[in-house]
């Protein structure tokens, strides 16, 4: 497998070049953007195994708008993307994730931990990224084209649902905390509340509530949260 290439999208050359130093020298190849445009036409060109994207960007778009761009986009909505930012709030760091960011880094970060958290993102990536459809009973979650369907009905769902889902679906049968759920489906460091967790989960059992479906994402008392066709009554 060729070097995996990381797109660096910052505004600030002196923090751009620290980030595509500290990423060559941990053996990964860069490419590098300052503002949105320039960004999606990297994407687009070279489709980047990573994205490192700030928030805040020159222009009228910011990182979060061009990524709810990529994440509708059929063709990109799979590149994982890491949020850089020096907001600290936690209504900011809900937001990014909502947009369909794989995880969150807030400046300053140390270079140990930045290619840790890249690293943690593109092994999540690369295990969820398997091209075999996964089934249970009528429902059904295809990797590739990021799909999900009840019975042979599309299924509308957002990028957060998703992946939660996915990681159910892959994970079948086992009870996974709050905290284990976090860090596999959001990347690990992210701090979030335990109740934004179960915000996701009343969403993902809304959207599958109609095809009869919500009963698979089952509460573990004491625990957290399992995914089981095992229903009981």
């Amino acid at each position: 497998m060729n070097t995996e290439t990381i797109l660096v999208v910052e505004d600030e050359p002196a923090i751009r070049e620290m980030i595509v130093t500290t990423l060559e020298m941990a053996g990964f190849e860069c490419l590098q953007a300052e503002d949105v445009n320039e960004a999606h036409n990297q994407v687009v060109d070279h489709r980047p195994a990573l994205i490192l994207l700030d928030w805040m960007l020159p222009g009228n778009q910011s990182g979060i708008d061009l990524c709810r761009r990529l994440k509708k986009d059929e063709m990109l909505s799979e590149l994982p993307i890491i949020m850089l930012t020096a907001r600290g709030e936690e209504d900011n760091k809900v937001q990014g994730l909502d947009a369909g960011a794989d995880d969150y880094i807030t400046k300053p970060f140390s270079t140990r931990e930045l290619i840790s958290r890249i690293k943690a993102v593109l092994r999540r990536s690369n295990a969820l990224s398997g091209d075999k459809p996964i089934e249970a009973q009528g429902l059904s979650l295809d990797p590739v084209s990021q799909r999900v369907s009840a019975d042979g009905t599309p299924v509308e769902i957002g990028p957060t649902e998703y992946r939660l889902l996915a990681f159910f679906m892959s994970h079948p049968e086992r009870a996974y905390t709050r905290t284990q759920l976090l860090d596999q489906v959001w990347g690990g460091n992210v701090y979030v509340e335990d109740r934004t967790i179960d915000v996701h989960i009343r969403r993902l059992r809304k959207v599958l509530e109609p095809y009869d479906y919500a009963k698979f994402i089952q509460t573990v008392r004491g625990t957290g949260y399992r995914f089981s066709t095992q229903v009981n009554g």
